[in-house]
């Protein structure tokens, strides 16, 4: 049986953006994976469990001007994780994953990222409801366990509305948390499974901007060229390290709530269109190489888009400061097919440039390796990021400045 538990994304802290820590807090699937131990009740009934673990150190130059401390040092445990699935009728599935989100401060709590109750019918048409996914670009769907990339999200472009805030709250400053949010989703597939969509609906903003309660809306559609990606449900990879033959997807997305940013005084209504692609090729020498890309173009209308941008939350008028104008992310992977002590080396490069409405462009260069061990389940990176990408971080103000500054990062990702 394959697993539907390894795929839960997540976002970033904005708070640890602006302040230059590079760590992304997100776990995502398997697409050949099984669970830790899948417990068979009967012929239709089973329980499936797993777990995740993310840790890294970080070193980050300071920024210019700074007189103490030329270079911070620091270590975290990005993501503690436990996955369950099980299945209870022939169609009828349910899925439940958590996460310590706060071990890093040493609270330790656990919180609740999935909660989806599924209705599995046929390639076609299946329906999950509950806390979810939303249906986006490829980067969300994949997670950073499955992107390639440790610091997919840390290092990359702006988020989309329900990744803005790693709490779920009703006071105008939270549309979900970690790329997921409460609604449901209808996905399929169509020709030979070449197509597939996603379209959801979720409740987005709460309070604040949207007083109208309006919900928000979620598209996704793909079309593979070459082989067909086989994920659970609409989830995606960034790389298959040559496990999933030639691979040419390209994908487009869009998310739509009317009032979706801003304040009680200045609501707007978000937009958010991408397209995304992922190319990855087994050479004659049995190497992998992988391309993945993704643009972004977002848009607030309806408002006074400078307004939204330059008002900060406070207690008594809380602001949702979406992100508008355009970004793209593209990077380049190579698989040496030798095999080095017990796993294979895997160099890259990465390049992410942001040009928000009204505010300065920020970009950053990376570089980095992977020791890869056991695919997705079991990879070690070490990576250089240099850029004004996480000094800017979130302020997409009229004044938002932010040095250039050097950035590395040694990460461990582990899963069963």
């Amino acid at each position: 049986m394959k697993s539907y538990i390894k795929h839960a994304v997540g976002g970033f802290n904005k708070h640890l953006l602006s302040t230059a820590v590079i760590t992304a807090l997100a776990v995502g699937h398997s697409t050949a994976s099984y669970a830790g131990a899948t417990f068979k009740i009967d012929d239709t009934k089973w329980v499936s469990v797993g777990l995740g673990l993310r840790t890294s150190f970080t070193s980050t130059e300071s920024a210019a001007g700074a007189t103490h401390n030329q270079w911070s040092n620091n270590f975290a445990l990005d993501n503690a994780r436990l996955y369950f699935a099980g299945q209870i009728h022939k169609y009828l599935k349910v899925e439940f994953n958590t996460d310590s989100t706060t071990s890093t401060s040493g609270n330790g709590d656990i919180r609740i990222l999935d909660a989806i109750g599924k209705i599995e019918y046929n390639a076609y048409a299946n329906l999950w409801v509950g806390r979810m996914l939303v249906p986006g670009e490829r980067r969300e769907m994949n997670g950073p366990f499955y992107s390639g990339i440790y610091q997919t999200f840390g290092a990359g472009t702006p988020f989309e509305p329900a990744d803005y805030n790693t709490t779920i709250q009703n006071n105008g400053t939270s549309a979900g948390s970690f790329g997921r949010d409460d609604g449901a989703t209808v996905w399929g597939a169509a020709f030979n499974d070449r197509f597939q969509y996603a379209v959801g609906f979720f409740r987005g903003l709460r309070g604040g901007a949207n007083a109208s309660d309006n919900p928000s809306f979620a598209q996704k559609i793909s079309y593979n060229f070459w082989e067909v990606e086989k994920n659970p449900g609409y989830y995606t990879s960034g790389t298959y390290y040559g496990k999933g033959g030639d691979i040419l997807t390209v994908s487009l997305n869009n998310q739509y709530q009317s009032q979706g940013a801003g304040s009680k005084a200045t609501p707007g209504n978000f937009r958010g269109t991408g397209v995304d692609v992922l190319m990855e090729k087994i050479l004659p020498n049995k190497a992998v190489l992988t391309f993945e890309g993704d643009y972004k173009n977002y848009g607030i209308s309806g408002g006074n888009y400078h307004a939204i941008a330059n008002t900060p939350s406070t207690g008594i008028m809380p602001n949702f400061n979406m992100f508008a104008g355009q970004a793209y992310d593209v990077s380049g992977m190579y698989m040496f097919p030798q095999k080095i002590g017990i796993g294979l080396i895997q160099p890259y490069l990465r390049y992410v440039n942001v040009n928000p409405t009204g505010s300065s462009n920020r970009n950053a260069y990376q570089t980095g390796i992977n020791y890869v061990i056991d695919g997705h389940n079991a990879v070690i990176s070490l990576n250089y990021i240099y850029g004004d990408l996480a000094t800017k971080g979130l302020n997409y103000t009229t004044t938002a400045t932010g040095d250039k500054v050097s950035s590395l990062l040694l990460g461990f990702q582990w899963q069963i």
